[in-house]
């Protein structure tokens, strides 16, 4: 089955088809796969450790190299592929992330899986900087947020079902067994991109060095950049320590606490969605208002966490803000570019890609030194107030965009 693209103009239409609709989740699946196999590692290191004789500490390296790996990857390999057909250039990536998983599964040195994992995060970075592009193109104006909000619900739900399942399958029966898994993932998602991707996607043309030097120099793609990473590192300060939060202050069994993380996981993917429509509707105005519930609710959560019930809320909303400015952010970069530098956009969009995992690495990190420093709680408003340099950010680029009108308010 193999769907057209060309035969219907999309932006023309008001609504996603159904075409749009399964192509989409097509691509969700995918990182589903993708963000399984970057997070589920920290569930399982002191397994591999155990198991390869190294340090917990040591094994810290497959998380971080795996982060820093799609942050430096994702831009220069989306520059070099620029020419290569979209839906063939997304199943090489899948490609490589299977076998990258395969390989990972059976290397015998600690080195070699270190290698697997740089590997598989740079075809990682380039599929989601690709991929937000594809899922834009495929649907009418009006509906970009809401497609990128459906790709990227893969990762938020990968977050919390796919790590979780991952993590223990790893336990019960070795942690090669959760790579081999995450590979079979891969294989369901190449599949379905084959049969439901649409062969005609449309093309921007290859930017040239120029274009991406003017882009890496754009004042306001920079602005934009560091916003997403301000946000986005905030949400992680607390978010990777919300485990021994739930069990150490907040006083929930560990049985208790899975749970409670499936509930977080809902709550994600219920405001992935919300953050697609605002992004539909108020793609620059929304961010303002999402970075500002962000910020509030981390606070609140500072002091909340002490009480089983009202900690319990808290979470749900933690969740429900985590990740609502993922379209936004990502829909607001890719459209600062094609203002600025139009033949770039696929760039803007690995830079993009790059800025959430340097916030991933830059909030696990603080969160590890407040942690150690303070204590647990605090890593919520510290958390918070990295979200609100986020906020000054969304103000100062509301305030540029309206002065050099460059969207309708």
């Amino acid at each position: 089955m193999e769907l057209n693209a060309s035969a219907e103009p999309q932006a023309q239409a008001s609504v996603m088809t159904r075409q749009s609709w399964i192509a989409l989740l097509s691509l969700a699946i995918c990182t589903f796969s993708l963000g399984t196999t970057e997070f589920v590692i920290v569930g399982l290191l002191p397994t591999v450790a155990d198991a390869l004789h190294v340090t917990e500490s040591q094994t810290g390296l497959l998380v971080s190299a795996y982060a820093i790996g799609i942050a430096i990857g994702s831009p220069i390999f989306t520059s070099l592929t620029g020419s290569m057909p979209r839906k063939k250039l997304l199943f090489m990536l899948m490609v490589v992330f299977i076998l990258g998983n395969a390989a990972g599964s059976i290397a015998p040195t600690f080195g070699l899986i270190l290698i697997s994992r740089i590997i598989t995060a740079v075809a990682h970075g380039v599929f989601f900087s690709v991929g937000t592009v594809v899922a834009a193109e495929m649907v009418p104006a009006n509906k970009k947020g809401s497609a990128v909000s459906m790709m990227l619900s893969g990762l938020t739900i990968a977050t919390i079902l796919g790590v979780p399942f991952g993590t223990v399958i790893g336990q019960a029966f070795g942690w090669r067994w959760t790579f081999i898994g995450v590979a079979l993932l891969g294989i369901i998602g190449f599949i379905c991109l084959l049969l439901f991707l649409p062969k005609n996607i449309k093309m921007d043309a290859p930017p040239t060095f120029r274009d991406q030097v003017n882009l890496i120099s754009n004042g306001r793609v920079i602005l934009a950049l560091l916003m997403t990473i301000l946000g986005f590192g905030g949400t992680f300060v607390s978010y990777t320590f919300l485990a021994p939060i739930l069990q150490d202050i907040t006083g929930f069994a560990e049985g208790s606490v899975s749970v409670i993380l499936l509930v977080y996981g809902v709550a994600v993917a219920i405001g992935n969605l919300i953050g697609g429509k605002i992004a539909d509707q108020y793609p620059i105005k929304g961010l303002r208002v999402v970075f500002l519930l962000q910020a509030v609710i981390l606070a609140v959560f500072s002091l909340t966490a002490p009480f089983q019930a009202l900690g319990l809320v808290t979470v749900f909303f933690m969740g429900l803000f985590a990740f609502m400015m993922n379209a936004g952010v990502q829909v607001y970069t890719v459209s600062l570019a094609d203002k600025f530098v139009p033949t770039a956009r696929n760039i803007a969009s690995a830079f993009t890609i790059s800025s959430f995992n340097i916030g991933i690495a830059s909030g696990s990190y603080i969160g590890g030194i407040v942690t150690d420093s303070i204590g647990l709680i605090h890593t919520a408003w510290i958390g918070a107030l990295m979200v609100v340099g986020a906020i000054i950010l969304a103000f100062v680029n509301y305030g540029l965009d309206k002065k050099q009108q460059l969207f309708e308010q």
